[in-house]
């Protein structure tokens, strides 16, 4: 067995936090530095917000997530507040100058409901003028068409094993796409399967919900280094403000 602690371990190693070395880190890691109190949806394991506060920051800062494997490693950094729940789940009323979702975690609110009721809670948390943060892949670049396991990587993992890791879609219905992705010994024996439908949003249906929630599009960019949207842009990279 791979346990969800073994998983919350690996996905840190994966997914290091590294703003000298990914874009995206840095797109965030500038915004957080700037903002006086920030909320981050889907936190994982922390480590935007542990950055954060290791280098400096001395306002509030919040995790949420509904995972409590992550949640635990999150919490090796007891000046962060940590919260147990989903974005839907989020009960603070114009506490925060931010909010963020980072890591493609917006996708993971598939419905109709799921979207109104998250993103109503996350308007709520925020100060009038707070922005929201988020990124989602964009839907022309098919991504999921990729997610095949002859993508699989090898690593060595925080306790020693040599794993292979692969992602593999399942089936596309309209705009949710369902996956699996698995967890094995380097030898192919499979140790643990997550599955995850994640939703591709069109910009205009995005926008439509955001609106519809109470934010304003204030930037909107089609890669971390602030280009536009195009027909070739594999991000929808959304800066909204709350009215």
């Amino acid at each position: 067995m791979y346990t969800d602690a073994d998983a919350a371990a690996l996905y840190d190693l994966v997914n290091r936090w590294d703003p000298g070395q990914w874009p995206s880190d840095a797109f965030y890691d500038e915004l957080v530095g700037a903002a006086g109190s920030v909320l981050d949806v889907g936190c994982g394991t922390g480590a935007m917000l542990h950055l954060a506060r290791a280098h400096g920051h001395r306002g509030r800062l919040v995790g949420l997530d509904p995972d409590p494997a992550a949640l635990a490693r999150a919490r090796r950094r007891p000046d962060i507040e940590w919260v147990e729940g989903t974005a839907a789940d989020a009960r603070w009323d114009a506490a925060f100058d931010l909010a963020t979702m980072t890591g493609h975690a917006f996708q993971c609110l598939v419905t109709d409901a799921e979207l109104g009721a998250s993103l109503a809670a996350v308007h709520r948390a925020l100060r009038s003028g707070g922005r929201f943060v988020f990124e989602t892949r964009h839907p022309q670049a098919r991504a999921w068409e990729g997610w095949n396991p002859s993508a699989a990587s090898g690593l060595v993992d925080a306790a020693g094993r040599a794993l292979r890791l692969w992602h593999e879609t399942e089936f596309v219905i309209g705009d949710v796409v369902t996956f699996t992705g698995t967890t094995a010994t380097a030898d192919g024996t499979v140790l643990r399967v997550d599955r995850t439908r994640l939703r591709f949003l069109a910009e205009e249906v995005l926008d439509a919900f955001l609106t519809e929630a109470g934010f304003m599009i204030e930037a909107r960019y089609g890669d971390w280094d602030g280009g536009l949207v195009t027909g070739t842009s594999r991000e929808i990279i959304t800066v909204a403000r709350r009215r």
